[in-house]
Order: structure tokens, then C-alpha cells, then sequence
């Protein structure tokens, strides 16, 4: 048998899952999702990704179909029905469907569905660093909704992909590095971690928060700041995060190579940090 989904309230294998072409998410991208790593057979980082969602529905006007226990017990049982020990897990809730009208009103009902996938990069197996490939930022200002508004997104890891790298980091139009097309951006300089503040212009990446509580932990220094593309291809260091990849490091951008072009020690010791800090906090069956 297939993959089994989570459709509404009910479990299903993925070729019997539909919604109606109606579907504000499909006309408008009406809707918000969050995406959760999967390992040990349990969710990574779920109370923040959980409080980011509840931003994103507050943010334009959709209900919380769900309490947050519920939510859990259903994402915990999708994860056992495919069998998943490590992977990914995305849920996307859509404002619910109507006939076609920019306008909207309290009487949609959302549609809620999720579904698993396998792992881009084992957790325990040291990744070989990636590259990134530098494209313009296009995407709308409010970067800090998880909206499934991505074509901005899909075009620039197009781009990057194009290039022969993994993964995009996008520039505004002043040249400040903002973040990576679905990743959060980091680099090392003489052993101070250089972050991009939190606003409207980035996503408030969950594991980012998490790798930035343990790094803090670990007494490594913290700069929050905006930077340059130069400042970032002058680092000794560099990484992104995101929840299917953890901390992987970063060894070129564009063709500029960084540090040696290896997993430098203090992000090898980041994303051993974090994955011991993800397994100490995985979630009960059932939350309050």
C-alpha cells in the first residue's frame, strides 16, 4: 500500500485525497503550512511550529481548525501509518472553499491536510556541505507568514538549481543577503555567529530559533545584524536551517568558496547540539 495522508479529519491513501477546484488555497493561495522534521519516529520542534502556525492563521483572519491536541495525535498517527522513523512532515490548511471572490467572510471552513516524506539528508550522517547559488529576493513584504505563497521561492531555487547549486540565497534590492529560498542563512567570523534579525522581511524559521537557543547555550556569540553577499562569501564559516535539514553546512556560494570548503567545527557543532537538544524535546502523545 501507499503513502497514507490526512485529509479532514480522516486518514486515506494519497490517490483518494481531493479537494474541489474552488478551494481558496488553488485560486488565491488562501491558505498557511508548516513543515516538521520527522526523527525517531517522533515530531522535531513541535510547540514552535505550532506557535508560528497560530501567527500565520491570526495573521489573515482563518480559525484554528483544531486544538493543538488533536493536531498532535493526528500528525503523530500519519507519522506511524507510513511507517516514517525520519523524513519530513508538511500540513497545509487552506481558508476552505467558495465561489471565486477576492472578498471573504467568516463562513468558509477550512480544509486541513498533511502527508509525509522521506528524509533529504539522514540526521546522523555528517552532510557533505552544499552550495548556494545568489538570485534576487522578488517575493511579497510579508516574508514573516507562512503563507503557501511560494512562486517567488520557486523561482529562485529554479534559478539556483539551474546554476548547479542546492539551495538559493536570495539578495534584496540594497544587496543585504536576506535568507535561503526555503532555509534559514548563517555565518561564522572569527567564531561570532552573524544572524539577520527577525521582521516582515524573513520567515521566523523554527529550527532556526531552536539552533539559535542552543548556540546561546553553548556561550557561542550572537550578532544579529543585516549583511552583505560579500560579507557572507568572506566567512569562515556558513550554514542554513531549516526542519528537513537541520544544520547542513554551506561550503560555496556562487563561486566563491568558504573557509576550506568543509563542515567547519563550530557548525558540526551546532548540528550535533541541535539534534540532541530536538530529541530531549520531542512531544508528548497528547499536549495540554
Amino acid at each position: 500500500m501507499g503513502r497514507i495522508v490526512f485529509l479532514n479529519g480522516e486518514f486515506m491513501p494519497e490517490d483518494a485525497a481531493k479537494l474541489p477546484i474552488f478551494d481558496r488555497g488553488l485560486l488565491f493561495a488562501d491558505a498557511v503550512y508548516e513543515g516538521f522534521g520527522i526523527l525517531d519516529g517522533q515530531i522535531t520542534d513541535f510547540a514552535g511550529h505550532m506557535d508560528r502556525l497560530s501567527r500565520s492563521l491570526g495573521e489573515l483572519n482563518m480559525p484554528e481548525p483544531m486544538t493543538r491536541a488533536e493536531m498532535l495525535d493526528a500528525l503523530m498517527r500519519l507519522v506511524a501509518e507510513n511507517k516514517q522513523r525520519e523524513g519530513f512532515l508538511y500540513l497545509h490548511i487552506t481558508r476552505g472553499v467558495g465561489d471565486r471572490n477576492y472578498l471573504y467572510d467568516d463562513s468558509y471552513t477550512p480544509n486541513v491536510f498533511a502527508f509525509t516524506q522521506s528524509e533529504k539528508f539522514a540526521a546522523d550522517a555528517p552532510p557533505k556541505p552544499v552550495t548556494l547559488a545568489s538570485v534576487p529576493d522578488i517575493r511579497w513584504a510579508r516574508r514573516d507568514i507562512k503563507t503557501t505563497n511560494l512562486l517567488g521561492q520557486v523561482m529562485a531555487k529554479q534559478a539556483a538549481h539551474d546554476a548547479g547549486a542546492y539551495e538559493a540565497l536570495m539578495i534584496d534590492n540594497d544587496g543585504f543577503v536576506t535568507e535561503a529560498g526555503s532555509s534559514s542563512f548563517f555565518f561564522i567570523k572569527d567564531k561570532v555567529l552573524y544572524v539577520r534579525p527577525v521582521s516582515n522581511e524573513i520567515l521566523h524559521g523554527i529550527t532556526r530559533q531552536t539552533m539559535l537557543r542552543v548556540a546561546a547555550t553553548h556561550q557561542i556569540r550572537i550578532k544579529e545584524g543585516i549583511y552583505t553577499l560579500e560579507d557572507a562569501m568572506q566567512a569562515d564559516e556558513a550554514f542554513i536551517t531549516a526542519a528537513s535539514i537541520y544544520v547542513l553546512p554551506v561550503g560555496r556560494i556562487d563561486d566563491v568558496q568558504i573557509g576550506d570548503g568543509t563542515t567547519g567545527s563550530v557548525t558540526a557543532s551546532l548540528r550535533a547540539a541541535y539534534l540532541e537538544t530536538a530529541r530531549a524535546e520531542f512531544p508528548l502523545k497528547t499536549v495540554d
